[in-house]
Formats: structure tokens, sequence, C-alpha cells
């Protein structure tokens, strides 16, 4: 296992790409055959795609979203993250149903590759908004057991950073207009890539 600091830029190339979006696919036809996500052995894979990263696996269908489940910190190889998470957002997300074979076929499968997060020190709402990179940052945002995250893509359908901030509040639970000294936002970066 390769573990990844913090300064460790996330890029792939092409070929490892196609990797990662076949395991996840081949994960998937895996749980609707077995049960379960595909067994994976990291030694088998280069070693970027064995190192310990944090990933999302987003999946859509005719263009609406169909199950993202994912890991906020790295906590084993990223082939192992992909194949469970692939199966997770076709079977366990908790807002659809299970994926049904017909579906596979026609479903477009997005991976989110995460930098460690970074503490981003803030007091204010205002503050927080000024700090924001629209379009790069994902973030994480907690008070007390409340939390929830967005995906740098959010970006794509809340552009405004307010607005973003307000759904993110939402997702975690609390008030659009919820902010108090214990509010704790990190900020992330991704390397997405789909088929």
């Amino acid at each position: 296992m390769v573990p990844m600091s913090s300064s460790d830029p996330v890029a792939f190339d092409p070929a490892q790409r196609r990797q990662l979006l076949t395991l996840a696919r081949q994960s998937i036809a895996h749980g609707l055959d077995q049960g379960g996500p595909l067994p994976v052995v990291p030694a088998e894979y280069p070693p970027a795609l064995r190192a310990q990263r944090a990933a999302f696996v987003t999946l859509q269908l005719g263009g609406g979203l169909r199950g993202c489940i994912g890991h906020l910190e790295a906590i084993q190889p990223l082939v192992l993250d992909v194949a469970e998470n692939a199966f997770a957002a076709a079977f366990r997300d908790p807002r659809f149903p299970p994926l049904t074979r017909p579906e596979l076929a026609r479903l477009t499968i997005e991976i989110s590759v995460l930098t460690p997060s970074q503490p981003l020190a803030c007091t204010s709402e205002e503050e927080l908004l000024r700090l924001l990179e629209p379009g790069r940052d994902g973030l994480i945002l907690e008070d007390g057991a409340a939390r929830g995250t967005f995906l740098p893509t959010v970006w794509e359908s809340l552009p405004d950073p307010r607005d973003f901030l307000r759904h993110l509040k939402q997702k975690a639970g609390l008030p659009p207009d919820h902010w108090s000294e214990r509010v704790r936002v990190e900020r992330y970066r991704t390397e997405s890539f789909s088929e």
C-alpha cells in the first residue's frame, strides 16, 4: 500500500483512467450477479492505482443522478475504494432503488479522486464566501453532528457561491442561513473523469 502525502498531485494518464472506469463498471456488473463488489487484488494494479486515496463514484442515467457514494478520507488502496464505492452507488445509495440489469448498459460512470482536505480558517460566512474558488473547491462543512460535502462538480448546477453554501448546509441537515462559531470547513480538489 502506497500512502499519499498532502503534496502529491492527483493525476492519472488515459490508460489508468480507463482501468478505473472499467473496474467500476465490472464491480457493478459483479454486484448484479453476486450481490457484492468485485473482489480486487491491489498488487495487480500499477502503483498510482493502489495508493491510498479517497474517491467518489457518481452514476448518471439519462442525464440525472442515479447514485453517488464515496469516502472523504483515504482509508484503502484506490482500486478497492473505486470497486466498493461503485457497488455502493449502484445498490446502497438510500436515495434510489437498487440498480437493475437493463440500466447498466445506459449508465454513465464518473470517478472523482480527492486530494487530502485542508481546513479553511474563517470566522464568518462572508469570509468563507470570499475564500471559495467556484468550480475548483470541494467542501466539507461540519457543525456538531451535522456534516455534508459537495464535490467540485456541484458548481456546475450551483455556480453562485452563496447558493452553493446554502445547499451544502441543507445537505448537512442545517438551516440554509445557519452559522455558528462551531462551523468547521475543509476544502479539497478532485480529478474527475467519466465514460
